[in-house]
């Protein structure tokens, strides 16, 4: 059994007992308890998509860690004029592992 869920404006394919790396959570501490929507859960060979269904099932997840993402460095150059930029970044994540995944009503 896995489902879609959307989180931080990517979508994830989780099953019971994967750890996923999602956009941070500020709101939330190591330990706590999220839920994250469902776009498709996948049990076997039935399918459910159908949003009214999927509006009551939500899939449970523990915060495991907040962390940055490896760095990425921005390098802006044009020519012959002597511009020249650096930026880096470094994206802030949470590990969260997957603890439910509800049953579709039928």
């Amino acid at each position: 059994m896995y489902a879609i869920v959307r989180s931080g404006g990517r979508q994830h394919k989780v099953a019971v007992g994967d750890i996923v790396e999602v956009d941070k959570i500020p709101t939330a501490s190591v330990g706590d308890t999220v839920e994250l929507s469902t776009l498709l859960v996948v049990d076997g060979d039935a399918v459910t998509s159908d949003p009214w269904v999927l509006d009551g099932i939500k899939v449970q997840a523990e915060i495991v860690d907040h962390h940055k993402g490896a760095k990425i460095d921005i390098l802006r150059y044009k020519n012959k004029t002597g511009y020249r930029r650096r930026q880096g970044h470094r994206q802030q994540y949470t590990a969260i592992k997957v603890t439910g995944i509800p049953a579709a009503a039928k």
